[in-house]
């Protein structure tokens, strides 16, 4: 990177946290500033559209921290999701969740889903665990679904039957149509919100036929969805009275989104999704609002072509909050919410697939001030993270279970 703009990144970096401190009335300390972590040449020659939204100045934790390895070869892990007592599920593309123990002792293996369409990208996606779990033990899922002549994303929802170890009245609550022959961009990421409300993440399907629907508010192709528990659309939803629009669209735009999480200070919605050659990003997810895809973006086509106008700014459409070229392939997420390794309270952390690490992000009132990555020795595409109890547990492709900790 020239040095005038490594000078630039770093004076950005500095004036953010500044105004951290005077908001906040506390004092941020970092130990250790670099040079931006990514070095090699972008895909494309696009300005970003205000300083720091990409290659912002590089960090190091100073805190001394274990890496671990709980387990090896676990199968064909798509998330991870801590349970109350402590325990894990583990979903398997294939169609099955897996249950360890949180030092990684495989405890059980849990069946009875729906058939899932375990091609390509697709299968059993994501788990999230009702916020009433302990007294009702619903589980929610995402996956790949035959249907139509196609597939889909659909979400379902079923009991935890822990004793024997089964999924007991499984029942599709949400289908993300139309549906599409296609193998590739499902999304999918679940999580709900302080009021009980189910976010939901989908993917544009990646064909031709799929990506102008990301557009198209009847279309539930590239979209965050916000939902109740049994499907309905969440009162208040933005486009809820809209002739023709999906009532659970909470907003559109997205081309492959498999990173969800919210804020654990301000409460909002942070999302990262896949870009194609170049252009991965970090949004804050808010109602309504349209990020874009495919009209405005900062990859390229894999072919080296130019996407659409090649544009990557257009009034009404949201510009992300930080964006990746070359690419981070971001899948899951989770947001650092302990004190026990206090530099990295709040930081998000973001897994990496052809990256192959995990990026650490520091943020300061709504900007990437920071980035870190971590993992990187391990050459593993990390596919989910998850935080508990001041530990962050990570899933890989290559079916690795790790747990970061302070050491």
């Amino acid at each position: 990177m020239p040095t005038k703009t490594w000078m630039t990144s770093i004076s950005m970096f500095f004036f953010l946290v500044a105004a951290g401190c005077n908001e906040n009335n506390t004092k941020k300390s970092y130990d250790t500033l670099t040079p931006p972590v990514e070095t090699l040449k972008a895909n494309a020659n696009y300005k970003p559209a205000f300083a720091g939204q990409t290659r912002i100045a590089g960090i190091k934790t100073a805190t001394p921290f274990k890496v671990e390895i709980l387990a090896e070869k676990i199968g064909a892990p798509w998330a991870i999701t801590p349970l109350p007592d402590d325990r894990m599920l583990i979903t398997d593309k294939k169609g099955f969740i897996q249950i360890f123990d949180a030092n990684g002792k495989f405890v059980k293996k849990i069946t009875g889903f729906p058939e899932v369409d375990y091609i390509g990208q697709g299968g059993l996606l994501d788990v999230a665990i009702d916020p009433d779990f302990s007294q009702n033990n619903m589980i929610y899922w995402s996956y790949a679904e035959k249907y139509n002549g196609g597939n889909l994303m659909a979400v379902a929802k079923g009991k935890l039957d822990d004793a024997n170890a089964t999924i007991l009245m499984p029942e599709v609550i949400f289908r993300a149509t139309p549906a599409l022959s296609s193998g590739f961009h499902f999304g999918s990421r679940l999580i709900f919100d302080k009021d009980g409300f189910l976010f939901v993440s989908t993917g544009e399907r990646s064909i031709l036929d799929g990506r102008p629907q990301a557009q198209q508010l009847e279309s539930g192709l590239g979209k965050i969805f916000k939902m109740a528990k049994d499907g309905k659309p969440a009162p208040g939803n933005p486009f809820i009275n809209q002739k023709n629009a999906m009532p659970q669209i909470y907003a559109y735009g997205i081309r492959n989104c498999q990173s969800l999480d919210i804020h654990p200070v301000t409460g909002e919605l942070w999302e990262a999704e896949f870009g194609p050659r170049g252009g991965d990003e970090v949004n804050i997810i808010r109602p309504g609002k349209n990020y874009g895809w495919p009209v405005i973006t900062y990859g390229i086509e894999y072919n080296g072509k130019n996407i659409g106008d090649a544009i990557q700014q257009k009034e009404g459409m949201e510009q992300p909050v930080y964006y990746w070229d070359p690419v981070l392939s971001p899948s899951g997420m989770a947001f650092y919410k302990g004190n026990a390794i206090a530099e990295w309270k709040n930081n998000l952390f973001i897994c990496g697939l052809s990256s192959q690490h995990i990026a650490r992000l520091v943020i300061e009132n709504n900007k990437v001030v920071a980035e870190e990555r971590l993992l990187a020795n391990k050459y593993e595409r990390f596919r989910d993270i998850a935080y508990n109890k001041d530990m962050l547990y990570a899933v890989t492709d290559g079916g690795t279970l790790y747990r970061i900790s302070k050491q």
